[in-house]
């Protein structure tokens, strides 16, 4: 059985910020299917997340990341040659029998629906955070689950580690918080160009809302690791039951709402074509920890600090992440 059917009509309780009423608004939502994005750890689980769910997830852009499962559940792993350097090979052939043996297992989707699947990747060639080699690997990784017309590959512009945008953040060669650079290029509209149908052009005023949502509070304990509040931009015409897409998009290291804000819920560039396009965008929100597990920078779980599970449908990121979806959305 599916964790979540691609076409659902239902209703979403978000409960307000200690700012706000204490009535919790009701919102009904129909929505028919989901892609995600993410930049560097949120590449990552953008990455790990869309191969888990390949039934109903059919796209990912992924802006900084390299291969599935690089780390394999190993931080010295993932700092040897998953991120600034490469002191040992990545034994991509290793990483690809295990993403096969968890698909076989039903861990991830099936090989047949992650073929279906369309991936845009970016890497910028003054990215000094993700080598060159690293974001390779991720490429050759899909060129062995997809057809060449369903993968894209984005490695010639001058960006620094970012996301690039058209206009915000800042200096396009330099990599700080927010970690948004202005780049005079928009890289949300041509990931979401690349991924979903006919995509029109992004609406020149919004009309929709940023809504809190209570990531756990609806996740319990399987977003222990997340902050307990995440958020999720609802077009008008969404909220008014208009038949929408879903897309979710992973914040990288540092770059949580604690640390940077709205910053990236409000200007990475996917809101742009929300309304234009009935796009309800979730954004959920990871948080900083000095303890165990040790995540100071607010990082997805790429490598293992949840559990050795964190890559696949028992992960409890990627578990937590699908019942905010079901939340959106009831059964």
């Amino acid at each position: 059985m599916k964790i979540f059917p691609l076409t659902l009509l239902g209703c979403l309780a978000f409960a307000l910020s200690s700012t706000a009423s204490a009535d919790v608004p009701l919102l009904t939502l129909n929505l028919k299917q989901t892609t995600v994005s993410g930049l560097s750890s949120g590449g990552y689980m953008a990455a790990q997340f869309q191969l888990a769910h390949a039934d109903w997830v059919k796209g990912a852009a992924i802006v900084a990341a390299g291969p599935v499962y690089c780390a394999q559940n190993n931080l010295l792993t993932a700092l040897d040659h998953c991120i600034n350097k490469i002191t040992s090979p990545i034994p991509l052939a290793e990483l690809t029998r295990q993403l096969k043996d968890w698909s076989a297992q039903g861990l991830l989707a099936s090989e047949a629906e992650i073929k279906q699947s369309k991936i845009w990747l970016l890497h910028g060639t003054a990215d000094q955070k993700i080598t060159k080699q690293v974001a390779d690997t991720l490429y050759q990784q899909y060129q062995e689950w997809l057809p060449a017309t369903q993968l894209s590959y984005v490695q010639d512009k001058n960006f620094a580690h970012h996301m690039p945008t058209l206009s915000e953040g800042s200096a396009c060669n330099s990599s700080e918080a927010p970690f948004l650079g202005n780049c005079n290029y928009d890289a949300a509209g041509e990931a979401l160009k690349f991924i979903q149908a006919d995509l029109k052009a992004p609406a020149t005023q919004s009309s929709g809302t940023v809504y809190p949502i209570q990531q756990q509070k609806i996740a319990g304990q399987l977003a222990a690791t997340m902050a307990e509040q995440g958020y999720v931009y609802v077009p008008k015409s969404c909220e008014q039951g208009q038949s929408c897409t879903l897309h979710i998009s992973f914040h990288g290291c540092n770059q949580h709402a604690d640390a940077v804000g709205m910053a990236y819920v409000e200007k990475a560039g996917f809101n742009r074509y929300a309304d234009s396009n009935n796009i309800v965008v979730l954004y959920p929100q990871t948080r900083a920890s000095n303890l165990m597990p040790m995540n100071p920078q607010a990082c997805w779980d790429w490598w293992g600090y949840t559990d050795a599970n964190y890559a696949n449908r028992k992960g409890q990121q990627i578990q937590a992440v699908v019942k905010l979806v079901q939340s959106l959305s009831s059964k």
